[in-house]
């Protein structure tokens, strides 16, 4: 056994790193090339029964944005606190092709010792129950249900965005009585109660959940006033790891350490990697740092990951949930009287000139 190796569920991993589904896993060589660069899986971009939603991959729109909310070019060398902002879509491929050449995409991760995932995301759910039949049919060992996008208020019916655990267990029940092989659930992070969505994904049957899918903002341009993209947006990047990271301790502590839950969003190198599973991930997902700066950016984080397990001699499994175990409440924080001052740029202004 390797020092990278990990379980989740009933799924070993050689290594806790998995490259997220997004749209330079839409084509087969995307994902070879994901493959190649050593990761334990790759999520293959997502698909429903939805005309819309491929129509709206025709309509789909990137940008970055510096801190000053400027637009920057899209390219690999973007500095690392680029903030990305989308409207995206679905896969292109008809179901029934998507089905074909990801059942080869696994059938070729398998001799390499990795998973191709099959995604699905809901949008009608008797829809989603038989293409999940399909997906297990097809000979695929893992499928990604994904029920947090952050698209289902400005795309209805084309994809969901579940916020009410009663309706994540009715929704992941359905799945999972359909189907045999691993379940992973993917739930979002526009909620107060995302460890009761997890909660309620395990209850119906869910091995994995993966948290926390993207938020939906909205970003004015003060140069023509209208809002850039000309809508809501997906927004992503660096800054969103320390909320990962604070779901990922939250559900751990009501759920206990033997739900496996898998990290996506705001993961740019090996060493945000080891953050989320010390934070309680069991493993790791990369999406919007590879779809802007390539491949590479899968092997390098694997290489970092790998590096920090040989120089602190442990083991994957071992760094799982060690910072969310010693989380303390506020209340539980020495005194520090009037330490606040220190930190208040007026009051350090006043003594200065007494």
């Amino acid at each position: 056994m390797s020092k990278s190796e990990i379980s989740v569920g009933r799924t070993v991993l050689k290594n806790p790193l998995i490259a997220g589904s997004a749209e330079h896993l839409i084509e087969a060589d995307g994902v070879r090339r994901a493959l190649r660069a050593g990761v334990g899986a790759v999520v293959v971009k997502s698909t429903n029964e939805s005309e819309r939603g491929r129509d709206q991959l025709q309509r789909a729109e990137y940008m970055l944005l510096d801190e000053a909310w400027r637009e920057i070019p899209w390219t690999p060398d973007a500095p690392a606190t680029a903030f990305m902002a989308c409207r995206s879509g679905l896969t292109p491929q008809s179901f029934e092709a998507w089905l074909e050449q990801t059942a080869q995409l696994d059938v070729e991760a398998k001799a390499l010792d990795a998973y191709a995932i099959a995604s699905l995301i809901v949008a009608d759910l008797a829809q989603t129950v038989a293409m999940a039949k399909q997906v297990e049919q097809a000979g695929l060992r893992i499928l990604e249900l994904n029920i947090g996008t952050p698209y289902a208020s400005q795309a209805k019916g084309v994809v969901s965005t579940e916020l009410d655990p009663e309706r994540v267990t009715m929704i992941v029940s359905a799945v999972r009585q359909a189907i045999g092989i691993p379940l992973w659930v993917k739930i979002s992070g526009q909620s107060e109660r995302v460890p009761d969505l997890a909660a309620a994904a395990f209850r119906a049957g869910g091995e994995a959940v993966v948290m926390a899918g993207r938020s939906l903002g909205f970003i004015p341009d003060v140069e023509t006033m209208a809002p850039f993209l000309g809508t809501s947006l997906g927004v992503g990047g660096y800054w969103n790891l320390p909320l990962t990271c604070h779901w990922l301790a939250a559900s751990r502590q009501q759920l206990g350490p033997d739900k496996p839950l898998i990290a996506t969003n705001g993961v740019q190198n090996g060493l945000d990697a080891v953050r989320m599973m010390l934070a309680g991930a069991s493993a790791v997902e990369m999406s919007s740092a590879v779809m802007l700066r390539g491949t590479s950016v899968l092997s390098s984080a694997l290489e970092g990951f790998e590096a920090y397990l040989q120089r602190k001699g442990i083991t994957a499994a071992e760094l799982v949930g060690v910072a969310a175990d010693q989380r303390k409440t506020f209340a539980d924080m020495p005194l520090r009287t009037d330490n606040w001052k220190k930190y208040v740029a007026d009051i350090e202004q006043g003594s200065r000139e007494k």
